[in-house]
Order: C-alpha cells, then sequence, then structure tokens
C-alpha cells in the first residue's frame, strides 16, 4: 500500500461528512474533479473502494465506514498537534471555532463576538449555530474548539465550565398583561407554544411544567424562539422564553412579560471542550470573557 496523505484524509471526511462531491468541494475550497482524483488515488493506495457513488450522493461502503472512524482519530490527534503549538505561544491566537445554541446565539453573540476580539487581537472567530446533540458530535469529531450551551451534558470527556444562570419569562398576549401569573400546574392546562424537538430549551420548559409525555392536541411547536414569540402576539397561546431574548423578541410584538414567582425556571450557560485540548488554560480565559458579555447582558 503507498502512503496515504493528510490531504486524502481530509478530502475522505468531508465527503464522508457531506455525501456530496460537490458540496465536500466546496467545503474542502477545491475544485470537484481535484477532489475526486484524490479520493480515487486514496482507493487505489487502499485496494478497497471506500464510497458507493451515485447520482445525487456518495455512501460509505463498509469497509469504508470502518476507515472513516480512524480517520477521526487521526485528524483529530493532527489538530491537537497544532493546538499544543498554539498553547506554547501562551496567548490564544489563530482559528476558534466556537459553536453556539440557538437560544443563546442571537442574543449573547453580538456582544461577545466584539469582546473576544478586543481580548484576543489575533483570533479568526468562527461561529457555528445549531442544536446541542450536533455540536456534541463536532466536537468529538474535532470540528469545534469549544460550545456555549445550558449544562449539564454530563459527558466524560467534556469540560465543563458554568458561566451563569438566567432565568426564564412568561409570555403571554398583551391583553392578559394584569391577570396573575399562572403557576405551573395551571400553566398546564393553557396552550403551551414550545419550540420543536431537539432543542433542549424545549425539554427544559416542559420539565418546569411536570409535562413527562406527549403534548396534547393544544401544544404547538415552533422552529425559533421568534416564531413562538410572535404567535404570541396573534393570541395563539403563551410561551417561556429565556431572560436574555427578552429585549430582541418582545421590542415588535403585542405581548406581556412576567416574571415567575420562586421557584423561577431557569438554567445554567455553561462553555464546554474536549478535555484532551492542549489549549484548556485558553479556552478558561474564553470562558470569562463569555461570563462578562452574559451577565452584562442580563444586568
Amino acid at each position: 500500500m503507498e502512503s496515504v496523505t493528510l490531504k486524502q484524509m481530509r478530502y475522505f471526511e468531508a465527503l464522508a461528512r457531506h455525501g456530496h462531491f460537490g458540496r465536500a468541494a466546496a467545503d474542502c475550497a477545491v475544485s470537484q474533479p481535484a477532489l475526486s482524483v484524490q479520493i480515487k488515488d486514496l482507493e487505489e493506495s487502499l485496494g478497497a473502494v471506500l464510497f458507493e457513488r451515485g447520482p445525487r450522493q456518495a455512501r460509505l461502503t463498509g469497509f469504508g465506514e470502518t476507515f472513516a472512524s480512524r480517520v477521526a482519530t487521526i485528524l483529530r490527534a493532527v489538530d491537537e498537534l497544532g493546538d499544543l503549538a498554539r498553547a506554547a505561544q501562551g496567548e490564544l491566537v489563530g482559528r476558534l471555532r466556537i459553536g453556539v445554541i440557538p437560544t443563546i446565539a442571537p442574543y449573547l453573540l453580538p456582544r461577545l463576538v466584539a469582546a473576544l476580539t478586543r481580548r484576543f487581537a489575533d483570533i479568526d472567530l468562527q461561529v457555528r449555530e445549531t442544536l446541542t446533540e450536533r455540536l456534541i458530535h463536532e466536537l468529538s469529531e474535532g470540528r469545534l474548539d469549544a460550545a456555549i450551551v445550558a449544562l449539564p451534558i454530563s459527558e466524560t470527556w467534556l469540560t465543563e465550565v458554568a458561566l451563569f444562570d438566567e432565568d426564564f419569562v412568561l409570555v403571554r398576549p398583551a391583553a392578559d398583561a394584569d391577570r396573575p401569573v399562572p403557576d405551573r400546574e395551571q400553566l398546564r392546562e393553557m396552550r403551551l407554544l414550545l419550540l420543536e424537538e431537539g432543542h433542549c430549551f424545549r425539554d427544559q420548559a416542559l420539565s418546569f411544567c411536570n409535562i413527562r409525555s406527549a403534548l396534547s392536541r393544544d401544544s404547538l411547536d415552533g422552529s425559533s424562539l421568534t416564531t413562538l414569540v410572535q404567535m404570541v402576539s396573534g393570541g395563539i397561546g403563551v410561551t417561556l422564553i429565556p431572560e436574555m431574548a427578552v429585549p430582541v423578541e418582545t421590542r415588535s410584538a403585542r405581548v406581556a412579560v412576567s416574571n415567575f414567582p420562586p421557584p423561577r425556571p431557569s438554567r445554567t450557560v455553561g462553555m464546554i471542550w474536549r478535555k484532551t485540548s492542549p489549549l484548556a488554560r485558553q479556552f478558561g480565559e474564553v470562558a470569562d470573557v463569555v461570563r462578562a458579555t452574559g451577565l452584562g447582558q442580563l444586568g
């Protein structure tokens, strides 16, 4: 077997992830023919087919799946060698890839990006917004350096650092502003608007309302907090949103915002990264900036 190159492994990882030659080539910033040639050369070097090629997608073969897991380990180790060199410089420099969940990103990022670039003048900040499950997966593959999520995550291979706590508030139609704030038992009887499956904020709201099973037919889902608040503005129901979202989501909506009596529903916002990362100390400094920004957002 001829030597397998790092370039070929990166092209292979991109194609395995996208399942499409065009998208993989775009991800690698090369032409599709150039990527196809490298994949073909890799297969010839290995003496085995890695992908089943179809008209619109490329699927991993059984051997390809086994090869993919080994490649992921190798690429992660190579990236950590680079991080080791960066860590030796002391100050955080170069690429910083941070993931953020959707119920935090729109409200924290405008201030956070400015704060991070002031604190770390030589970083190339790259931000990815997606659901917690996806962020954890991308951390495990080494495609993210750290993520800002709701804790706990409880993965033994991750470092978790709590940053700040924030309450959830009740959003009702403006006409209900003077009514008493419902308790959790009353809330269960109302038409409760929640984020769709997959959002951790949905699970937290259901936990507060002590709803363990599937929601009733009167409950509706939305894809974003913006959608939920606008539905409330239209008189469809009520919803819960995190405190940091209030200024953005309610400024153009005809809604009333109320705090729950103690004990209030809340979440702990934190930052996570791989325990094996050589940049743990630098990520701790990043976490300090996130904490200060978040507390300022809530203050």
